[in-house]
């Protein structure tokens, strides 16, 4: 069979115009979004974190104590791109307890293939959030972290026993970190950088970054605190801002990534 000269071109431009169609939808067909997971690994110095069974010491004073509760709020997930821009995940809101394994596993869906170097979060739940009225997920009032709609959400809970010494009886301790305004603002941005290697969020790599949450340095923390004269923190007040200074200034480290 032959071609006339005006039928080979024509065939051969519907050639061209068919493979870049499916190079069009090859490129459309490129997943953009990703999944990042983060495991929240709690330890109060060099030891896990065990709740009743556990006797810890606390640096500032020698003192020894237990833990009880553990929970506290991740909200407003930023990632920080090599570009220099954020991605803001929309509606992060953690509740994190140390009694529920699987709260302290964060699964982010939805975040944009890319290079990521650092990561910010408030602990805690933002001004608007306190104010909205009611809510569900880990925003329920029904998950005990919630005071009224005047004082807001709990931010953070550190429940536990001081043993007594020859110094001072036993007693408990409770330790209810919240407020939104003036002048007991406890909302705390915790910024981290990734230490030795950007984090990539690709169509072939969900990775799994891993931070280290130190209960030690809620008392360890520039505002050091003593448990033994220690009055509690129950409400806002100035000491749930010691509390949330000392928590936000070096409680969450990064501990290491999985590229996976």
């Amino acid at each position: 069979m032959k071609f006339s000269l005006p039928t080979f071109w024509v065939a051969a431009v519907v050639t061209v115009f068919s493979l870049a169609s499916c190079n069009d939808k090859e490129k459309e067909a490129q997943p953009t979004v990703g999944t990042l997971d983060i495991e929240m690994e709690h330890v109060v110095g060099n030891r896990a974190l065990a709740l009743n069974t556990t006797t810890y010491t606390n640096p500032v004073s020698n003192e020894q104590f237990t833990v009880s509760r553990f929970n506290y709020y991740v909200s407003n997930i930023r990632l920080q791109k090599a570009d220099g821009t954020e991605y803001p995940q929309p509606e992060s809101y953690y509740l994190v307890q140390e009694s529920d394994t699987e709260s302290k596993h964060l699964h982010l869906k939805d975040v944009p293939i890319g290079d990521y170097t650092g990561i910010s979060f408030v602990v805690g739940v933002d001004s608007a959030r306190n104010v909205a009225g009611a809510q569900t997920g880990a925003l329920d009032v029904n998950n005990n972290m919630f005071w009224d709609w005047n004082s807001g959400y709990i931010f953070f809970k550190m429940e536990g026993n001081l043993v007594a010494s020859s110094a001072y009886p036993a007693k408990s301790f409770l330790m209810h970190v919240g407020g939104f305004t003036k002048p007991y603002n406890a909302v705390r941005t915790v910024k981290l950088t990734f230490p030795s290697s950007n984090l990539l969020v690709g169509a072939d790599h969900s990775p799994e970054l891993h931070l280290r949450i130190d209960a030690l340095k809620v008392l360890n923390g520039p505002q050091p605190i003593q448990l033994s004269t220690f009055r509690g923190a129950h409400m806002p007040g100035a000491n749930a801002v010691q509390v949330a200074n000392n928590y936000a200034a070096g409680m969450f480290l990064v501990d290491h990534i999985n590229a996976n």
